[in-house]
């Protein structure tokens, strides 16, 4: 497959397009963005290791009959994706109360919660990604109504698949985000599912497992990343 002009440069990826229709080619970049600061640091391996963290999950989640963009790896740090619309609404699942959440509705950091909680972002900088709910995407023409259900459910769905994959490498999935798009009218998990839009706590050293908590030291981010997928390679 031919890889061409280059469509969108992101924090963490970049999209390009490709010789076949309906295909394109995202790459990962040796790149973190502190979130707080906007502040760029280049990790060494960063974007290889990501890529193979996102194609193992994404494959893992097809073979649970959740539809994704993936289609196959393309080089260490390279997948070819389906080309999608994408739906401008982030879900954002929470099982364990953490930074926003805890402090919103005055939780202990790590508080276990009775039932996940799926919220909804708008996906656009510009207003600063405010939360949103599904009568705002119906009435603003974010989404129609069977889209928002389908997002709705393969969420639950890819939140069960997970938590139960990660608990048995001893890790328990406190959140993550996760986007979608359509081609024609099936929808797609599109982005990526990886150490940049998931956090964990590891149950054995009774600590975080994410790049937030890395101390924006660069050995300590790059070791996260290769422990995760160490985890999800090497474990029954």
């Amino acid at each position: 497959m031919e890889k061409r002009k280059l469509l969108f440069e992101g924090k963490a990826k970049c999209l390009y397009a490709t010789d076949r229709e309906g295909c394109l080619i995202q790459r990962f970049k040796d790149e973190v963005v502190n979130e707080g600061e906007g502040q760029r640091m280049s990790i060494a391996g960063k974007g290889e290791t990501n890529n193979g963290i996102a194609c193992f999950l994404f494959q893992y989640l097809e073979s649970h009959h959740v539809p994704t963009h993936f289609i196959e790896r393309h080089g260490p740090a390279e997948m070819v994706v389906r080309k999608l619309a994408m739906i401008p609404v982030q879900v954002v699942m929470h099982n364990i109360a953490m930074a926003k959440l805890a402090k919103t509705f005055d939780l202990a950091e790590g508080s276990p919660l009775s039932y996940p909680i799926q919220e909804y972002f708008l996906k656009s900088d510009k207003l600063g990604n405010p939360m949103v709910n599904e009568h705002h995407a119906l009435a603003l023409g974010y989404a129609q109504p069977e889209e928002m259900r389908t997002i709705g459910r393969l969420s639950s769905k890819i939140n069960a698949i997970l938590k139960s994959f990660f608990e048995r490498r001893g890790l328990l999935l406190m959140g993550f985000r996760v986007e979608f798009g359509k081609q024609g009218e099936q929808i797609y998990v599109g982005d990526e599912i990886s150490l940049d839009t998931c956090h964990f706590w590891d149950k054995k050293s009774n600590c975080r497992l994410d790049v937030a908590h890395a101390d924006q030291d660069p050995l300590e981010i790059e070791k996260a990343y290769r422990e995760l997928y160490g985890r999800m390679t090497n474990s029954s």
